[in-house]
């Protein structure tokens, strides 16, 4: 009797779920595959011991999708009477599905199929041979995977070819085959195969045969395009584990077009007599914008970086300069995916259309235009729906996104949702959407990766721009504690950062662009100015939340040169409890200040900033849509 080595060094990963190792791809990768075909010469090495875990631990190491084996035993007397592939599965968390080829020793003998994906169900075709042959079949959600080992003898492989001809013929998703062919690639049977499969893997010497390969992984021909593209193939050099060694191959599935795009496209910093274009797709494509003054005649943008045009990634920032301010534009985004792209071969799937879109710049003699302000929605979908319905007969040019609005980021899926939902409730590709940082935009791992997300005027989180006649300025206070609080494990210091505006303050209040302004708004997320506190209690004496303990290392700096800034409205957030500070009643504020409410809509507000010739209005409306303050900002 052989010696027989079952440990169970895998025992404790039974304790982790499946869907940790079904999610190791990122989002960039969800349509890849990683096949492995294995004839692991039942648990016997060339050492002529059972070594199972030998072989699980070689699966497991490969990290693939889908692991077609044969020669399995199941529960044999010459193995111990072990389900072979039961075992393999619960050490690798893969499901096992079995088909018997023949009785023997007391159990079966045959080939099977372990995956990541749940199976959505099996069959098996007899196939000829002196030994008893078997394919087996299993449907996944996008594939077929088949697996296979032929017999010995030419004749019987050539009809097992036209069987598995037959089977496939009649799948109605791709289909991959993989196995032990036992043909040499100069054979009639493999000759034959080939007409109607590709190989996917090379045709080379395993190691252990001298003639070449007999272990293979195939996909059966649909059409002139394969759905797909192979990524890789490899032979894991295993030298005493089994009598073969396993092949691996990569591909990945060409995405639908209609599955290209994650979301509409939406604009950014529309300054300089130009806009930036921005969206994401769910996988890795090259990317342009076409545009111009109608649908017919259109040019194209694209972003090129030192002589190379930015692509191959999820994320497109596309910047259209050079246009004519008061001019309607329109425009459309584009992206074709990318399969492969390596120094010398590139390989491209289905090219993605959006809709077409338009915008209008604002001239320098604009005098008129309607903003909404939104500050504080912390992700909350009900509330800005909410309050997108109060004004949805409002005809409005830009958003603010006063911050906080997507809060504590964890990671890039988290902030990618709550960005699209907000972009499209205000209809961002055709209005263009600033969003200033808040304090909890700081927090989370993702934080830092907001930046991606954004194309800030200035390419910083503070700025200015001039919408017609009017000037806006828009600061980033930072964090609402000091940078030494111990939750922010010393990895804060926004000293710099509210040094550096007061520089952009100096340079920007004497600029030519804001004296000449005929309006002029400043907006940040966290209130530099106050009412007196009394008032303040008494206006919010309906909620029993204590008042926030003010911490102003941005006023203190910032103060001196706003004193006499001669601003017509200051829009802030933050404390999640709207109030109005009129001008002068505040901490010397030398203009109205107007804090909005938030996140839940009982608590929000929706700040219409509307200006018409002359005059310069803000309305803010309560989620109810009770109107709080209707100002005449001179």
């Amino acid at each position: 009797m052989k010696k027989h080595v079952f440990s169970l060094f895998f025992l404790s990963l039974l304790m982790i779920p499946c869907q940790l190792f079904s999610q190791r791809l990122g989002d960039a990768e969800q349509n890849s595959y990683r096949f492995m075909s294995y004839n692991i010469h039942h648990g016997e090495g060339m050492d002529k011991v059972l070594d199972l875990d030998r072989i699980a631990n070689i699966i497991y190491k490969a990290e693939c999708d889908v692991v077609a084996l044969q020669e399995l035993d199941s529960v044999a007397k010459r193995t111990g009477g072990v389900d072979m592939l039961r075992y393999l599965a619960n050490q690798t968390l893969m499901y096992p599905v079995f088909a018997p080829a023949m009785p023997y020793d007391g159990g079966k003998y045959g080939v099977g199929i372990l995956s990541k994906e749940k199976p959505l169900g099996s069959y098996q075709v007899a196939l000829p041979g002196k030994e008893p042959r078997t394919l087996l079949v299993v449907e996944f959600d996008s594939f077929y995977m088949g697996c296979t080992h032929w017999d010995l003898n030419e004749a019987d492989r050539l009809a097992s070819v036209d069987i598995v001809k037959r089977e496939a013929a009649r799948l109605d998703k791709p289909f991959f085959l993989a196995g032990d062919f036992n043909a040499y690639p100069q054979s009639s049977a493999l000759e034959a195969f080939k007409k109607d499969f590709t190989l996917l893997n090379r045709e080379k010497p395993d190691g252990k045969e001298s003639k070449g390969m007999i272990d293979y992984i195939a996909a059966y021909k649909t059409g002139e395009v394969a759905p797909f593209s192979k990524l890789g193939d490899r032979v894991i050099k295993e030298p005493e584990a089994s009598d073969h060694n396993p092949v691996v191959v990569n591909i990945r599935f060409k995405a639908k077009k209609e599955d290209i795009f994650y979301a509409e496209p939406y604009l950014q910093n529309p300054v300089g007599n130009g806009i930036t274009v921005m969206w994401q797709t769910r996988v890795p494509a090259y990317s342009w914008v076409e545009y111009g003054t109608d649908t017919l005649n259109l040019k194209r943008a694209r972003t090129i970086v030192d002589g190379q045009v930015i692509c191959n990634d999820l994320h497109n920032k596309i910047r259209i300069d050079s246009l004519t301010p008061g001019q309607t534009y329109y425009y459309r985004v584009c992206s074709q995916e990318i399969m492969i792209y390596q120094a010398y071969y590139k390989e491209f799937g289905e090219t993605a259309q959006s809709p077409f879109y338009s915008f209008t710049l604002p001239s320098e003699n604009t005098t008129d235009f309607t903003a909404l302000v939104f500050n504080d929605i912390h992700k909350q979908e009900a509330t800005l729906r909410g309050l997108m319905d109060l004004v949805k007969d409002v005809k409005y040019d830009f958003v603010f996104f006063n911050g906080d609005c997507i809060d504590d980021p964890a990671t890039e899926k988290d902030a990618l949702f709550h960005l699209k939902m907000q972009c499209e409730a205000v209809g961002a590709s055709s209005r263009p959407v600033f969003y200033l940082r808040g304090n909890h935009e700081i927090r989370n791992a993702y934080s830092i990766g907001l930046r991606e997300l954004f194309d800030y005027v200035g390419d910083k989180t503070y700025g200015s721009f001039s919408w017609g006649d009017t000037r806006f300025v828009m600061l980033d206070c930072g964090e609402d504690k000091p940078d030494t609080t111990w939750v922010y494990y010393g990895l804060n210091d926004f000293t710099q950062l509210r040094e550096d505006q007061v520089g952009f303050l100096k340079e920007e209040l004497s600029s030519r662009e804001f004296k000449e302004a005929k309006k002029r708004v400043l907006v940040n997320h966290i209130p530099l100015y106050y009412k007196a506190r009394e008032n303040q209690n008494r206006e919010n004496e309906n909620t029993s939340r204590p008042p926030r303990k003010r911490f102003e290392p941005s006023y203190d700096l910032w103060s001196g040169l706003l004193s006499e800034a001669p601003f017509n409205v200051n829009i802030s957030g933050h404390t999640h409890r709207h109030y109005y500070v009129p001008k002068g009643e505040g901490n010397n504020n030398n203009f109205p200040v107007v804090v909005g409410g938030g996140p839940s809509l009982n608590s929000s507000t929706i700040m219409i900033l509307q200006k018409k010739g002359e005059v310069m209005t803000l309305k803010v409306l309560t989620g109810n849509g009770e109107t709080l303050y209707d100002l005449d900002l001179q």
